[in-house]
């Protein structure tokens, strides 16, 4: 097994240098580009956990998600990963279940473990989250919500939102439905609805109603219901592709076409919205790179670099077949 000293011998330098190298840094551009060629022919791993117990400054990034069957937060975690692993830091991975009390622990257990830094997958920003982030000394961001106070990464819900309801608008649209989720998430359940508010400000004759349904989705098939029988949308706006494809089953169970009887559209753009039919019109994310962009700014920070408090990850909305023009 190849270790430091091998490397430093090769290369002709002290270890010290080459510990240097492994854990970002002072060293010259030269002596760096013969550290990496010979690490890349012994196929060398430095061992993070060893290194953290050895160094002051880690080469370990703890990355805190709620849930780890969310397809938006998995392509973030493969985004985050990917970006560290080329600048030669690991992920150390916490999981809160969507327990806020876990999620504070996970915080301080990370630190305990020496981490350079926190990416925190957040679905709600509390006093609490803000006390311990202060006290804990080491750069925290915030991946998928958004505080005055920390620095963070979000998605641009509501500019998607705006987008979408003027794509509802211009197919024709005036009796319309809004699915949405507890505004203690601010990004999906008050940004998402917002942006759509604006969107029909000036759009005249438009009936919207306003609905909630939870993460599980527990109750969809009488929301779903409720609304058809009471309302009796042309066309349910979902704020999440995962409570559309829900809505989509629970329509399909009352025996309503879509789209010819009843549009749908959400948000997220999840493979699973391209591989149902009719394919699913929605906002698409870009997870994946929003994680790539995380690790960068994360590592940003811990430089100590003049780097944004808010940096926002880009959209598209993808056109498919469950939208019908009136």
């Amino acid at each position: 097994m190849t270790t430091i000293g091998d490397i430093a011998k090769l290369a002709g330098v002290a270890k010290s240098t080459v510990s240097r190298y492994l854990n970002d840094g002072s060293v010259s551009e030269a002596t760096k580009r013969k550290i990496q060629h010979i690490i890349r022919e012994t196929g060398y791993t430095p061992n993070a956990f060893a290194q953290s117990l050895k160094a002051k400054k880690t080469n370990i990034i703890g990355t805190i998600v709620p849930r780890l069957d969310s397809y938006a937060f998995s392509r973030t975690l493969i985004g985050i990963d990917e970006e560290l692993k080329t600048r030669n830091y690991q992920m150390l991975i916490s999981h809160s279940n969507l327990d806020l009390e876990q999620e504070m622990e996970n915080i301080h257990s990370l630190v305990r473990q020496k981490v350079a830094g926190i990416i925190l997958l957040a679905t709600e920003i509390t006093e609490r989250h803000l006390e311990i982030i202060k006290q804990i000394g080491i750069p925290v961001l915030l991946v998928g919500q958004q505080h005055e106070e920390i620095p963070s990464l979000i998605h641009n819900d509501y500019e998607a939102a705006y987008e979408v309801g003027k794509y509802v608008i211009s197919k024709g649209h005036q009796r319309i439905a809004y699915i949405g989720v507890n505004e203690k998430n601010v990004a999906v359940g008050i940004d998402r609805k917002e942006g759509f508010k604006k969107s029909i400000e000036s759009a005249g004759d438009i009936d919207v109603q306003f609905y909630e349904t939870n993460r599980k989705n527990e109750k969809l098939f009488s929301i779903v219901s409720e609304i058809i029988d009471t309302f009796n949308p042309s066309i349910m706006v979902c704020a999440t592709d995962n409570i559309a494809i829900g809505v989509m089953k629970a329509i399909y169970s009352r025996g309503i076409s879509i789209p010819n009887d009843l549009s749908i559209t959400g948000f997220g753009g999840y493979e699973m919205a391209e591989m149902i039919h009719p394919g699913l019109t929605t906002a698409k994310f870009y997870y994946k790179n929003a994680g790539n962009l995380a690790a960068r700014k994360i590592l940003s920070l811990i430089r100590g670099e003049d780097t944004p408090m808010k940096t926002v990850s880009g959209f598209e909305i993808i056109y498919r077949e469950s939208v019908r023009k009136v």
